[in-house]
């Protein structure tokens, strides 16, 4: 089976999560993203400043293959509103066979 992940984001609103999601399944990097609005997310910024910041933030899980990762940090990077937004891939240990082959004939 060809690696899976789980590519987590996350973005200021709504509106940019669709955004960003929108433009992943366009290029055909990721085959399925689910949005959860809103989260409530504390973080420690500005760095080393030793201070608890929080906001209401969105985030995508984008499913997709792990061979695809650099092309959608690549892409987000350049129209996220974030100078640091949390991106990073989750390895998937076990996943339904028709899920998987669903996934890699949509972007394999």
């Amino acid at each position: 089976m060809n690696n899976l992940v789980t590519v987590y984001i996350t973005c200021e609103d709504l509106e940019e999560a669709e955004k960003i999601a929108g433009h992943l399944l366009k290029k055909r990097l990721v085959a399925c993203v689910n949005i959860v609005n809103p989260v409530h997310s504390l973080f420690l910024w500005p760095p080393k400043k030793n201070h608890i910041d929080e906001t209401k933030e969105t985030v995508l899980f984008c499913h997709t293959l792990e061979s695809k990762y650099k092309n959608i940090e690549k892409e987000v990077l350049k129209i996220h509103s974030y100078t640091n937004p949390a991106l990073y891939a989750i390895p998937i240990s076990h996943v339904s066979n028709k899920y998987h082959d669903w996934m890699v004939g949509e972007i394999g």
